[in-house]
């Protein structure tokens, strides 16, 4: 289909975005074709054969991109911890069981581009199926948003996530031929578990405690890099920061305080954080009537979420890259809630409304690899677009419920998901 986007109010995800009026936008298929005046009678200058969208002095700006996330998971709360291991085995063990967590993947990678999010970077998944999902996507046989895919992460035994989302390497040369066999499975990008997480850590002070041995890191990133692909690492703690950038790892996903020699590090790799301080804030803010958890993991948690922030900020203070994900798959984190991550970044980083926004835009799609592809409203870039009535760089909670999502051309007017009432109610409490 072809589409004119009339009387709206352009935000084009640039650094220094202003809202921009009488623009008419031209979409050809997959991408932008053109964007220019519209004059004094904008829908008699449009050209034969385009649908015309009248925005009726609506916002349009490039859809969000979510860089941290897990599609076998619903963010759903619990009461008590479940044995992946074990559930990830028996979902498993049988063809049929396969085709039941493929499907409700699929479903939970259309609740993020029901939400507005075009593009999503998932960082652990069940065997190859996130990038068997990304091909049904690709192919046109249902409908979803764009996937750069880590299919299984490498861990180590007794590390994060091991067994279920993740292999264990034993040795350096396994943590290679573990990549070797994720990259059979043609994913975007490797995933690596080098530290433990809240939920691994036995006493209080020990979250991100460093699983996996420096030699292990360096294998895999070599073994990745020489297949051309970025390496993301799960990393919770300064020292696990520390080893993750000196062994070749491009973006740090979730972080640690940071000290000098580790911003000289980001520095000197050209590396990335990531910062994913959704899955943080319920460990660490909620009452634990309401989280279930323990103590010490409410502790621990308080320790990642601060970690977080200030790597963020000092990331930013020092002009490193900071992206932005949600973990979806953790308990109050749900697919449709990446607008909060966004909120949460200018909330607790001190960034503008406008700054977090193109964060969420174009500086994602840039750290994603994806920059002259995707990310801004423009022509020659994929016609990956949201449209709200009120104006984010007002109030960033405008993004909580859209009105249009367009994901490579292909519209949706009127986008639902099926929200979690006690998931919005405690959440609420700290927008």
């Amino acid at each position: 289909m072809k589409y004119a986007f009339i009387n709206g109010i352009i935000l084009d995800g640039s650094k220094d975005m202003k809202p921009q009026e009488g623009m008419t936008i031209l979409t050809d298929g997959e991408k932008i074709s053109l964007i220019e005046p519209a004059g004094e009678n904008a829908r008699q200058k449009v050209p034969a054969g385009y649908e015309i969208i009248d925005l009726e002095g609506r916002y349009i700006m490039p859809g969000l991109i979510n860089l941290h996330l897990h599609l076998p998971a619903s963010g759903k709360p619990k009461k008590k911890e479940d044995d992946n291991v074990k559930k990830v085995r028996l979902l498993t063990s049988n063809g049929f069981f396969r085709y039941i967590v493929r499907t409700m993947c699929e479903k939970y990678a259309k609740a993020q581009l029901m939400s507005g999010v075009t593009t999503i970077r998932t960082m652990g998944g069940v065997l190859d199926m996130d990038s068997r999902i990304r091909d049904r996507i690709n192919a046109g046989k249902i409908s979803g948003p764009r996937i750069l895919s880590a299919d299984m992460a490498v861990s180590v035994e007794g590390g994060h996530m091991a067994h279920s989302l993740a292999y264990a390497a034993h040795s350096a040369d396994e943590a290679r031929n573990l990549v070797k066999k994720i990259i059979s499975g043609k994913p975007d990008v490797i995933k690596l578990m080098i530290t433990g997480g809240v939920l691994d850590a036995k006493v209080k002070g020990e979250p991100g405690e460093l699983k996996m041995p420096a030699e292990y890191v360096r294998a895999a990133c070599e073994e990745a890099h020489k297949a051309g692909l970025l390496v993301a690492a799960h990393v919770e703690s300064t020292e696990g920061v520390r080893c993750a950038l000196e062994n070749g790892v491009d973006t740090i996903e979730h972080g640690a305080r940071p000290d000098d020699d580790i911003i000289r590090l980001f520095r000197e790799k050209g590396a990335c954080h990531v910062a994913t301080i959704s899955p943080a804030l319920p460990f660490a803010l909620f009452d634990r009537e309401v989280s279930g958890v323990s103590e010490t993991a409410q502790f621990n948690g308080r320790i990642v979420f601060d970690g977080i922030i200030e790597c963020a900020k000092a990331c930013l203070e020092n002009e490193i890259p900071v992206g932005l994900g949600t973990d979806t798959g953790c308990p109050y984190i749900t697919h449709y809630d990446m607008w909060r991550e966004v909120n949460y970044f200018h909330k607790y980083c001190g960034v503008s409304n406008a700054f977090a926004l193109y964060t969420a835009t174009s500086l994602n799609a840039s750290i994603a690899g994806l920059g002259d592809v995707t990310g801004t409203i423009e022509a020659g870039k994929c016609a990956d677009m949201i449209v709200t009535s009120e104006n984010p760089l007002s109030d960033l909670k405008a993004l909580r419920n859209i009105d249009m999502v367009m994901a490579r051309g292909n519209l949706t007017v009127k986008p639902a998901v099926k929200k979690m009432p006690q998931v919005e109610r405690e959440l609420d409490k700290f927008l």
